[in-house]
């Protein structure tokens, strides 16, 4: 697939914007290749547009598969990459496997994201590349408790949306300048981020919070979360959709189909949607969000939605 690049040099774009977005490419076309840590949202898939445009094929994408990640958004990711038509690569791992993470304290992004970029750079060694980077950006360093930045700090990763002071609103409009599909899609936590600090991540409760939000996607609702207390599933819907929430007929699916993928209670939470509100600091970790829309669980059977409720 011929891949993207940045119409008329970012003729398109405000012109701080663009020079911005120059400045970026350029010195990505400074080094001698890199691999791009990608998730397959609007940050790392611009950060990958770049160093496509900078570097040709001697720019990788690289997105890191393990339990936190939602099957979908492997789909998604290996779908930009091929807008973009960057070569991608997948590895494997487990969060599960250090037991810091599944403390699931404070630091647990930071205990992730050590883990993922460890990776990375064992999978740009293995393929000659000397550089990883992230789409970290300008905004991100502000946003309250963000542990995972430490990790790209101690791992020297090259952020090279941070280092041209782009704003997440730039990303996006790069993106958009790139025709990227992805220049819209929201921000998004990983599945570990439904958990409250505290509370152990298991594979039973990621598993369950991916089945449950499934079901609130394939029914329409675009700004939500699935909180897994302990086996509690708190519904949080954002609150311009709530209304609908309040819909006897609602109310009565979401706890059969919830029940369903195996928790004991179903609760909705009044207050709404909000990012961070079972981690310190209003934080949600660093992610993309998951807009694809699947019916197959992790084994690939079609899942049984029972009632379809109704729109």
């Amino acid at each position: 697939m011929s891949h993207h690049t940045l119409a008329a040099d970012g003729s398109d774009l405000a012109p701080e914007t663009a020079a911005k977005a120059a400045t970026a490419r350029d010195a990505l076309a400074e080094r001698d290749g890199v691999l791009v840590a990608f998730s397959g949202g609007v940050d790392s898939s611009v950060v990958a547009a770049l160093a496509r445009d900078a570097l040709g094929d001697d720019a990788v994408a690289c997105t890191a598969r393990s339990e936190t990640l939602p099957a979908a958004e492997l789909d998604d990711a290996r779908r930009v990459a091929g807008e973009i038509g960057i070569s991608h690569e997948t590895v494997t791992f487990s969060e599960l496997d250090d037991p810091n993470f599944v403390a699931n304290d404070g630091d647990r992004c930071y205990h992730c994201r050590t883990m993922r970029l460890g990776r990375m750079y064992e999978t740009a060694t293995e393929l000659g590349i000397g550089t990883v980077c992230d789409g970290t950006n300008a905004d991100d360093p502000g946003e309250g408790h963000r542990p995972g930045l430490r990790a790209v700090e101690e791992l020297d990763v090259v952020s090279p949306l941070l280092d041209a002071a782009i704003t997440k609103d730039e990303v996006r409009e790069i993106a958009e300048a790139y025709d990227l599909s992805v220049a819209d899609k929201p921000s998004m936590a990983c599945l570990s981020s439904r958990i409250p600090t505290g509370l152990e991540v298991t594979e039973e409760r990621l598993t369950r919070v991916e089945k449950a939000e499934r079901v609130l996607r394939e029914w329409g609702f675009e700004g939500f979360r699935v909180r897994d207390h302990d086996g509690l599933a708190r519904v949080e819907i954002a609150p311009d959709e709530l209304e609908r929430a309040l819909d006897p007929a609602f109310a009565d699916a979401v706890h059969e189909h919830l029940t369903d993928v195996g928790f004991e209670y179903v609760t909705l939470d009044m207050a709404g949607y909000r990012t961070g509100s079972v981690s310190p600091g209003g934080d949600e970790g660093e992610g993309e969000e998951d807009e694809q829309r699947t019916e197959t669980d992790d084994d690939g059977a079609e899942l049984d939605l029972g009632r379809q409720y109704p729109r």
